[in-house]
């Protein structure tokens, strides 16, 4: 049976914890999570396993991130089932801070990100979301002093942001993006699937084979324009409301018009009901 992990609430006791692994000469890879743990979540985990010899994983649910309309008071907190899940994976530190712990009163630093942060996608839609990301990441990195970190490709564009946050400000963290994981019919696993309805969780996959038929399409020599027009429309017809369906050069995130443009990624977001999912794919 494995141990349960170190849990640290405060930057003096997470700096012990990982002080105390870094006297054993380990390497240390940073799992940062915001809780409700899923099978996507222990890949992560599981692959910090194999690039570090040390398992740090942070549960916060970042309120900077969420605009007022949003559902930070409703997002789900599984504190017993989550922990339950990082004791049985070997996880070695669980850095778990409070909003006081995190953004103490005075708090008045904010990091701004450019580049892959204003490409047009998620920032279109939630411009408050990647200045919160870049400052709660930053911070983590500083407090935690990971080797590595992985993030899910799931959350593309944040894969992005973070990456170039962390070359640009010379964090020293290098940041490993993991495969999405998949329900078998083929919804990527996410915290917010939890919202979906009985019949609404019936049609969410129609997301991943529109994806999949507008990058068969491209593959295929189609042009881009009517290859994604034509899975805009499948997702529409399920009933999704569409707030983009776009395919970018995968490094930059910067349009295409071209298969000869670069490497290719597909991107979504689209709500169906009152949940909204995101996903992607490589072309």
């Amino acid at each position: 049976m494995s141990s349960s992990p170190l849990f640290a609430r405060t930057v003096p006791a997470l700096r012990r914890a990982v002080d105390n692994l870094r006297k054993r000469k380990a390497t240390i890879a940073l799992v940062p999570t915001m809780g409700a743990l899923h099978d996507g979540h222990v890949s992560l985990v599981r692959l910090a396993k194999r690039r570090a010899s040390r398992v740090v994983v942070s549960i916060f649910v970042n309120p900077t991130q969420f605009a007022p309309t949003e559902d930070f008071g409703a997002y789900p907190r599984t504190w017993k089932s989550d922990i339950a899940k990082l004791a049985a994976e070997g996880v070695d530190v669980v850095w778990h801070p409070g909003v006081a712990a995190m953004y103490p009163e005075g708090f008045a630093t904010r990091i701004v990100p450019e580049g892959p942060a204003l490409a047009g996608l998620e920032d279109r839609f939630r411009p408050h979301f990647f200045g919160g990301v870049a400052t709660v990441v930053g911070k983590l990195f500083t407090q935690c002093r990971p080797d590595v970190a992985i993030f899910g490709e799931k959350d593309f564009q944040q894969l992005r942001v973070v990456t170039q946050m962390a070359g640009d400000l010379d964090l020293g963290v290098r940041v490993i993006g993991s495969r999405t994981v998949r329900e078998r019919d083929g919804l990527a696993m996410s915290s917010r699937n939890v919202y979906l309805s009985p019949e609404e969780r019936q049609t969410a996959p129609t997301l991943y084979r529109a994806m999949k038929e507008s990058a068969r399409r491209i593959k295929a020599g189609d042009a881009i324009a009517p290859a994604m027009a034509g899975g805009a429309e499948m997702i529409k017809a399920a009933g999704f409301v569409l707030d983009y369906f776009e395919v970018r050069h995968a490094a930059t995130l910067a349009p295409v018009t071209s298969r000869k443009d670069g490497p290719l990624r597909l991107l979504v977001a689209a709500k169906l009901g009152s949940t909204r999912l995101i996903d992607n794919i490589a072309v």
